[in-house]
């Protein structure tokens, strides 16, 4: 995977016996010598499937999906393999966890990581995982528009067999972008200027409390947005003037910040990441969302219906 370079260099006549050196860089892999470039937050698969060569694919549907529709060369993983598990719903793992699970996946800073789902039967886990990626540093980590069926459509049945994969070299930020703490979304709330967003079900934003919450009902004074309605019938997203003007119903602009937020954490990092990619740069993810929140002391982290 690395290219080791040797550059010659003359030194002046009257250094003779130092007639030229010989330098090595070894540790430099091509990409990263040229400055690979930032990938925006999602990508057609028209795209992707150029990309496919030189990129890390992971399916991040669950085992059913891909039992049922198996896409040979894509490395299955699971969102929760990077998550904290009980009552702190699906907060991140320590930055030297993640660091170490993704170096034994494989991960490299320089490598595009192009993330499959299932839009229309999934949870938005290939969102979780970007947001996952790029709250840890990476800036070349995408969801595939469409998931897997949209692939398809463009014409990949399989992906091209890889080597054995070799240990990643990839280090987690130890602090988080993208991602709103607890203590954020209290500040938010007493601050008036945060705009929250409900990404569950409609059901779920009303009381019901069918995925394990403590608690029913939603944060004060936020607003409801199912993030599958940001999906056309393909499973497509929506174009980035869509978007925005989806958001602006809700009183949102590129410069509003904005915490989303659902049950554990995965499908509001699918609306962030969908967020971030149409230009709200101050789109967060509240990671510990309903698990969490609802299991604190209803007094200090109220919920309204």
């Amino acid at each position: 995977m690395y290219r080791r370079i040797f550059l010659l260099v003359p030194y002046p006549s009257s250094m003779r016996s130092l007639a030229l050196t010989l330098l090595a860089l070894a540790t430099l892999p091509p990409q990263a010598a040229r400055g690979a470039p930032t990938l925006p937050w999602f990508i057609s698969a028209k795209r992707a499937a150029k990309l496919a060569a030189s990129a890390q694919l992971l399916d991040a549907r669950d085992k059913a999906l891909r039992a049922r529709d198996a896409l040979p060369g894509a490395t299955p993983v699971d969102w929760r393999t990077f998550s904290q598990r009980g009552t702190h719903g699906g907060l991140l793992l320590s930055a030297a966890v993640l660091t170490r699970k993704l170096r034994a996946l494989g991960v490299r800073p320089e490598v595009a990581v192009l993330v499959l789902g299932d839009p229309r039967r999934g949870w938005g886990e290939a969102g979780r995982v970007v947001w996952m990626l790029r709250a840890a540093g990476h800036r070349r980590a995408a969801v595939v528009d469409g998931g897997v069926a949209a692939l398809r459509r463009a014409g990949v049945r399989q992906l091209l067999e890889r080597p054995a994969r070799e240990r990643g070299n990839f280090r987690a930020r130890a602090r988080l972008r993208y991602d709103a703490s607890m203590a954020r979304v209290r500040r938010g709330l007493a601050d008036g200027k945060t705009l929250f967003i409900d990404s569950r079900e409609g059901r779920e934003y009303n009381g019901a409390t069918p995925y394990g919450e403590r608690r029913g009902g939603h944060l004060p004074g936020a607003k409801h947005l199912y993030y599958k309605r940001l999906l056309d019938p393909r499973g497509l997203l929506l174009s980035r003037a869509a978007l925005r003007r989806r958001l602006a119903k809700l009183g949102a602009t590129p410069a509003s910040t904005i915490i989303s937020y659902c049950s554990g954490g995965v499908r509001s990092a699918w609306l962030t990441v969908a967020l971030q990619h149409a230009g709200f740069r101050k789109a967060l993810n509240y990671a510990g969302s309903m698990w969490q929140w609802a299991a604190q002391p209803a007094a200090t982290y109220p919920l309204v219906r």
